[in-house]
């Protein structure tokens, strides 16, 4: 399109030249050398113009010429300026994520991948993928792992686990867990028979080991141990298994109800967030996770195939069918998403403003010029156009009066 415009300006200008030296010939001529005139003066200063925004003409340091490259800066920071205000604002996402259906669109993937890959293939994911592969790794890592700890500090765990364990509780859940935590009570003092008789036998007094009451003694404590543990497995209302239902039944209540027992999970759970390894796992996690979404994106069908991939798939149509889950759902993105634009909006805006203050001014010239693309050079060949209607016009006025 700039071969064009430049070659229609020339045009203009050889038409002219011709005209000028001819006009005597015939009167029409006159017309023509208007047209052509005012046409090149009309491409001229829209060529100056398209030029001025992306650098200086002809290299000459003319003020207010490459303002793009000049403003740099200031550009990137109405950019960020624009993004935040228009987009990374609560009421404005709230607005948005109300009248979409995250939760169906992602079943909808979920379910059938290969669908979803059609879809994305247009562009979408290669567009994801580029940006989480150019953006700063540990700054993005930093703003994910800021916001999940965010959330883990705000969330009260105590009531939470209180309640799954309640409902565990009440739907006979939890029968299996106590079932198997006798097991293997079980099997552990199996395996340490040797040390619980040597044991005995240490603490036994002289005339005990004397007369080998020890060792009758040690297998009459694990045979105790042994039926009690089998009575407790095999009776559904052994007092032993009531008594664990009781103590799970009270902890249940006391993380729900109890301030002490709560105030201590908080506790607990603080010093697990402060806890080096907690961080260092939190670091592992949000790189697998970033590896496993770059995978998906680039691959869908490789990263959901298999038993994942059913299972994903069985995920996808309950969040395809399930209005109530649809609704859960998106309320909890709806939330999230407003809540990281309230914390992280800033820290979002300031890292797009970097991004392209870090570029160089050829970049930032180059890829505003191309996403504009062919209407740069449309304006200069209308320039041209209506410039030369506009001289013909003149001329004929000229003409009349």
């Amino acid at each position: 399109m700039r071969i064009v415009a430049t070659c229609l300006l020339l045009a203009m200008a050889a038409v002219y030249v011709v005209s000028r030296i001819n006009e005597g010939l015939h009167p029409a001529l006159g017309f023509v050398r208007a047209f052509a005139e005012a046409a090149m003066v009309g491409g001229l200063a829209d060529w100056f113009a398209v030029t001025a925004l992306f650098r200086h003409p002809l290299g000459l340091p003319i003020p207010h010429t490459a303002i793009i490259p000049e403003n740099k800066d200031r550009i990137a920071d109405s950019m960020a300026a624009f993004l935040k205000t228009n987009f990374l604002t609560p009421q404005v996402i709230a607005r948005r994520m109300g009248a979409v259906n995250p939760a169906a669109a992602a079943g909808a993937f979920l379910a059938d991948p290969a669908k979803g890959e059609g879809r994305i293939g247009d562009g979408a994911a290669g567009l994801v993928a580029d940006i989480l592969e150019s953006l700063d790794p540990d700054q993005l890592g930093g703003l994910a792992k800021g916001a999940l700890r965010g959330q883990l500090e705000r969330l009260e765990l105590s009531p939470l686990l209180g309640q799954l364990l309640g409902a565990a509780i009440a739907d006979g859940r939890h029968m299996p867990v106590i079932e198997s935590l006798i097991r293997k009570t079980a099997e552990t003092i199996e395996a340490n028979e040797p040390l619980i008789k040597a044991t005995i036998h240490e603490r036994a007094n002289t005339i005990l080991r004397w007369t080998g009451l020890d060792e009758k003694l040690a297998e009459a404590i694990l045979e105790g141990v042994y039926k009690l543990l089998a009575e407790t497995l095999v009776i559904p209302d052994h007092p032993l298994r009531r008594k664990i239902e009781d103590g799970l039944a009270a902890l249940a209540h006391d993380l729900v109800h109890d301030p002490a027992t709560r105030a201590k999970v908080e506790r607990m759970k603080l010093e697990l967030l402060a806890n080096p390894a907690f961080a260092r796992w939190l670091d592992a996690l949000w790189e697998r996770g970033r590896l496993r979404l770059l995978q998906m994106v680039r691959d869908p069908q490789g990263a959901l195939g298999g038993q994942l991939g059913a299972s994903m798939g069985e995920l996808g149509r309950a969040l395809q069918h399930d209005v109530r889950l649809q609704r859960v759902v998106n309320r909890f993105v709806r939330r999230t998403l407003i809540g990281l634009a309230t914390r992280y909006g800033g820290q979002i805006v300031r890292l797009v403003s970097e991004t392209v203050k870090r570029w160089d001014a050829g970049t930032v010239t180059d890829r505003i010029e191309g996403a504009v693309g062919r209407d740069l050079q449309f304006i200069r060949i209308n320039g041209t156009l209506v410039g030369g209607l506009v001289g013909l016009g003149l001329h004929a006025l000229g003409l009349l009066f």
